[in-house]
């Protein structure tokens, strides 16, 4: 089987859903999640999640991807969400739950010299310094 003919059964065996799809599933009868473009019903898995259900539920007819990452599942987890997977989100949607780039922050050169981080900050302590010893003395 040539390397084109078994993507196409690959693609053939593939079922897709549309965002909205997802979105509706998000019911205490069926809860769906999308984890890296892949969709899990994880409705059974509810009570045994072991961070609990409300966890899933927050994720529920949305992308999960982040969550799922930032926790840092084991293998044995990921091993037992492909037992929920059920499709794959439609091609046409993936952009609509794509994160924009974090390059969003604009990083400014530091052009201050040194007496501003430390000249300026002892000059005020001095100020401070000396108007306190002028109003605590005697006169």
């Amino acid at each position: 089987m040539s390397c084109m003919e078994e993507q196409e059964a690959v693609n053939q065996t593939v079922k897709y859903y549309m965002l909205s799809d997802v979105e509706e599933r998000n019911t205490f009868k069926s809860t769906w999640i999308i984890i890296n473009h892949k969709i899990y019903d994880v409705t059974k898995f509810l009570e045994e999640h072991p961070g609990g259900e409300e966890v899933l539920r927050e994720q529920a007819g949305g992308d999960a991807t982040e969550s799922f990452e930032d926790v840092g599942h084991s293998t044995d987890a990921r091993e037992m969400a492909e037992s929920f997977l059920i499709g794959e989100l439609h091609p046409e949607d993936r952009h609509k739950i794509e994160k924009p780039p974090e390059s969003n922050v604009i990083t400014v050169p530091d052009n201050t010299s040194w007496w501003v981080n430390w000249v300026i900050p002892a000059l005020a302590a001095a100020i401070v310094t000396l108007m306190f010893r002028w109003y605590t003395s005697e006169d």
